[in-house]
């Protein structure tokens, strides 16, 4: 037998992705998102704040400026349907908090605070996921540099 024709392992078909027994191309049907439980995304991007977070003495008494991005998972067809509020995050308030977040009590480490932040989206029980990225762009690196970023992604147990 030539190795042209030799038996190996079953090949992916083209119509699934590996692992997840969805589709590549989709039915057409509007729930087609929905297969695998794949939430919806609703970001805020470049939240701005000052902080006093720091591993130095001189960042926690000078503080310096963040940036923070959030993109959550979430379900937006209830919101779609309803076309009201409630049915969704209300992502001015959700702003409002990871602000507040930043320019609160102070921590050491980006770590720390990525997950404050991480915690107070999680506490939306729609929110199924969350991506939380610290930007410290004014962090004291010895070298030219152009921003410092941590990413945490969370889940609902």
């Amino acid at each position: 037998m030539s190795s042209l024709t030799q038996a190996g392992p079953p090949r992916q078909t083209r119509d699934r992705w590996p692992d997840t027994g969805r589709t590549r191309f989709g039915t057409g049907h509007r729930d087609d998102a929905r297969v695998g439980k794949v939430p919806d995304r609703l970001a805020l991007l470049g939240l701005t704040a000052s902080g006093y977070h720091g591993w130095f003495a001189e960042e926690r008494a000078e503080g310096q400026r963040f940036r923070v991005d959030v993109v959550l998972g979430v379900d937006t067809r209830p919101a779609a349907s309803s076309d009201d509020l409630a049915d969704t995050v209300d992502y001015g308030t959700l702003a409002d908090d990871v602000v507040a977040i930043v320019s609160g009590e102070p921590v050491r480490l980006i770590e720390t605070l990525a997950q404050r932040i991480a915690d107070r989206c999680l506490d939306d029980p729609r929110v199924e996921e969350v991506d939380v990225t610290v930007h410290k762009p004014e962090a004291p690196v010895p070298v030219p540099f152009d921003d410092v970023t941590l990413t945490i992604r969370r889940t609902r147990p």
